[in-house]
């Protein structure tokens, strides 16, 4: 036995008779929930109302898990637009009769999408005060939320990483494995917490806050930096883009770092706060 192998093979889900629940979909209902009660705490730094607040966390949800779902369907699984569109949407498969499968597709790329639109919306329609200020705060429970999704793809065995070729990695025993490979969600995971604690510590200890952008920015550099060289040691999650120099995950992190660095660094509001 060594030390360092881990064999992985927990269940997915608890059946509770009329549901199955799935321990993937609790991560994400953690992440919501923990995300919640931090941004409260910003609202209420900022002076904001709880009826805006409120509003703030349906935009959020719809958006995030909208954007999440299209964004693994466009980057990742285009073959549901025309095999099985309606499991876009839903989480049933329809192909070969109709089964609950969950939403086994979602996208770190495409939340940040979704998050960055659905924003815009809620403050057009509600708070009606400046975007890059909402993001420069909603950001911070977003990287929080960000550690729980991944230990949820690590208990679904998904989103793996390569075989280590040592002693050291987890076995998948999900997968019918032997061989240990790289925990890469949990790397991620790790990673994100410090990320968390980052932005966290910039918003309360420092006046980055009152520069627009910078929290938004540091954001992106941050998360999508450790998701760009996390991304070497995990499998391809296109097999027919496993041999490009730098996989799908890498090309989609590069334009949000770029655009982290404008936002921390160059980015000038065209107009102060009221």
């Amino acid at each position: 036995m060594h030390l360092l192998k881990i064999y992985w093979d927990p269940i997915k889900s608890i059946d509770l008779g009329f549901f199955e629940l799935h321990f993937y979909s609790v991560m994400w209902i953690v992440a919501f929930v923990l995300g919640f009660q931090v941004i409260k705490r910003v609202w209420k730094n900022e002076r904001e109302s709880n009826d805006s607040l409120d509003s703030l966390f349906i935009y959020s949800v719809i958006g995030i898990m909208l954007g999440a779902r299209l964004g693994h369907v466009i980057f990742y699984q285009s073959e549901l637009i025309s095999e099985d569109f309606f499991s876009i949407f839903l989480p049933f498969s329809f192909k070969d009769g109709i089964r609950f499968t969950g939403f086994q597709g979602l996208a770190s790329h495409g939340a940040a999408i979704g998050m960055i639109i659905s924003m815009y919306l809620y403050n057009k329609k509600v708070l009606k005060k400046s975007v890059m200020w909402i993001l420069d705060r909603v950001v911070i429970p977003v990287a929080l939320g960000a550690v729980f999704v991944r230990i949820g793809n690590f208990i679904n065995s998904e989103i793996i990483g390569k075989y280590t070729g040592s002693d050291f990695g987890v076995v998948f025993r999900q997968l019918s494995e032997t061989e240990p490979r790289h925990p890469a969600q949990l790397y991620e995971a790790f990673c994100y917490i410090f990320v968390f604690l980052i932005l966290l510590y910039f918003y309360w200890k420092t006046k980055k806050s009152e520069q627009q952008g910078f929290l938004f920015g540091l954001f992106l550099v941050l998360l999508w930096t450790v998701r760009f060289f996390v991304e070497y040691v995990k499998e391809a999650q296109n097999i027919e883009r496993a041999d490009w120099l730098l996989n799908t995950g890498q090309l989609l992190s590069i334009p949000f770092i770029l655009i982290g660095l404008y936002f921390m660094f160059l980015y000038k509001p065209k107009t102060e706060l009221s």
